[in-house]
């Protein structure tokens, strides 16, 4: 037989599409042919599938090769297609029978011994073959294998070597050679139990003074609401934003195979040890805006999208370019962001909670108890212009860090743990679940007229804020939802004045 057809899958932002790998060997000057749209790093597979096939004590063929990945508009990065194209030559070429191949799905990058290395995406390509009526098994480097394992119900084969996936084809009727994946039995218990959580995230408890920040925190927590923290250097606004996930409840299974799935699609990939916990990212104030939203010829998520279901920390926020800021606004209030390209468009989820933090000036030192600032009003100003009004407008809780004076920082951490914390956390979390489907940062104006329902002083005390700090609709709003958290953390239907005026603390400025 001189035609074999091999399937396997595409990364194309979160989804993995099918490929066809079809190839022909016909008579002519002996040469390989790709055709289907690949991209450079497709068009190397040919040297890489040449001397693993010749290493692998097989023989290549002699004649000319057309593979043809279809469907043919469907660009195709990566190294993962080395596998099925070797697999289609040796089937093509009367070296292995291809009764086997119709039931399998293959990806998985060559190295020029015939050993197999990991690729990106092995979680979207089970999701997706999971997905689809026809049921395949699919093949992968050992070292993705385990990871699409995380898929529940996937048949999922690890393999080593270009000969082991030969020699599991080739004796279909015999006990198989590969082992077939499957998720360590300590990753299983966490996600069955829900209690993916680690012990060893750090504890708000040990966090000296900063009480009010610290129930900021927990307000944040509870409603899903972003919260930026400003004050002199050195005051605990970094500790605190690393405690937020320990006070998040643990993720659902499909919440963790979707955050699992986009670490999965990242340059670094997905790290089996972070299985089920709330991601937590903390980019550099040096990148870019590619960096933070996701981007390339091939779109691959960005921080934000990494961020998903869990913590993005932006520290020293208005070092970070502005252009870059500004490309926040529109997935703070969407969670999830589309990425445009000449050759189609990717939309990757970005329902992360934002954590900022920020001096309130250049040197760091303006409101300081017994230090002087250094900074010019002018340089205050430009500092603080680097982030836009509708930036901060996004940002439901603003808290100041203050300094700490010398007994406190003496005095042994008394605060609670974050475990207590995390308590409250769920309750709040599960009464606005029960009371309305979801949390409260994402209701909309009209769900706020029906959840929010406000004693008369409390409406006083919400009216005198509105007048006296002229805010917007969009600011009116977020003091709305956050004072709904207030009383959810309190176990109370209705909002009261105390409710509010909590709420409305967490929507001051730096102090000039």
């Amino acid at each position: 037989m001189s035609l074999a057809v091999v399937s396997s899958r595409a990364i194309t932002g979160m989804a993995a599409r099918a490929v066809t790998v079809e190839v022909h060997l016909a008579n002519g000057l002996p040469g390989l042919s790709l055709v289907g749209l690949p991209d450079t790093e497709v068009k190397e597979s040919r040297e890489r599938v040449r001397s693993a096939l010749q290493n692998g004590r097989f023989e290549f063929p002699a004649r000319r090769i057309t593979v043809n990945l279809a469907p043919a508009d469907l660009p195709k990065a990566s190294g993962c297609f080395d596998l099925p194209i070797a697999l289609g030559i040796l089937a093509a070429s009367g070296q292995l029978p291809d009764a086997g191949l119709r039931s399998h799905e293959f990806a998985g990058e060559l190295s020029l011994t015939g050993e197999l290395r990991p690729v990106r995406g092995a979680l979207a390509m089970a999701s997706a073959m999971l997905a689809e009526p026809s049921a395949r098994a699919l093949v992968l480097p050992a070292a993705s294998a385990q990871e699409a394992a995380l898929v529940e119900g996937a048949t999922v084969y690890g393999a080593r070597t270009l000969l082991d996936v030969c020699a599991h084809l080739a004796e279909p009727d015999v006990a198989t050679p590969l082992p077939r994946a499957v998720v360590p039995l300590a990753l299983a218990a966490s996600a069955d139990s829900g209690v993916a959580q680690a012990s060893d995230l750090p504890d708000l408890g040990d966090i000296k003074g900063q009480e009010h920040a610290k129930r900021a925190l927990e307000v944040a927590a509870a409603g899903g609401h972003h919260i930026l923290f400003y004050g002199p250097p050195g005051t605990g606004k970094s500790m605190l934003a690393t405690r937020l996930a320990g006070l998040l409840p643990a993720l659902s299974k499909a919440q963790a195979v979707e955050a699992a799935t986009l670490a999965s699609l990242s340059a670094q990939g997905f790290d089996m040890r972070h299985w089920g916990r709330r991601p937590f990212r903390a980019p550099h104030h040096t990148a870019s805006a590619a960096a933070l939203v996701g981007g390339g010829s091939a779109p691959r998520p960005g921080e934000i999208s990494l961020a998903h279901r869990g913590v993005l920390f932006l520290d020293e926020l208005p070092e970070f370019q502005r252009r870059v800021l500004e490309v926040l606004r529109e997935p703070l209030e969407l969670g999830h962001v589309t990425i445009s390209r000449a050759g189609g468009h990717a939309t990757f989820p970005a329902a992360f909670q934002l954590v900022a933090a920020m001096n309130p000036c250049p040197c760091g030192d303006l409101g300081h108890p017994s230090r002087n600032c250094r900074c010019t009003s002018e340089a205050v100003a430009r500092y603080r212009n680097r982030l836009s009004g509708p930036l901060l407008d996004r940002i439901d809780l603003h808290v100041e860090v203050p300094a700490l004076s010398a007994e406190t920082f003496a005095a042994p951490a008394s605060g609670e743990r974050s475990e207590v914390v995390a308590t409250r956390v769920r309750q709040a979390r599960e009464r606005q679940l029960s009371r309305q489907g979801q949390l409260n940062c994402g209701l909309s104006s009209r769900a706020l007229e029906a959840q929010c329902a406000l004693q008369p002083n409390a409406q006083d005390v919400l009216h005198r804020a509105v007048t006296q700090h002229h805010w917007s609709a969009r600011t009116y709003h977020r003091v709305l939802r956050v004072a709904r958290t207030v009383a959810d953390l309190a176990g109370i239907g209705d909002i009261d004045a105390h409710h509010v005026a909590e709420a409305v603390q967490y929507r001051e400025a730096p102090s000039s």
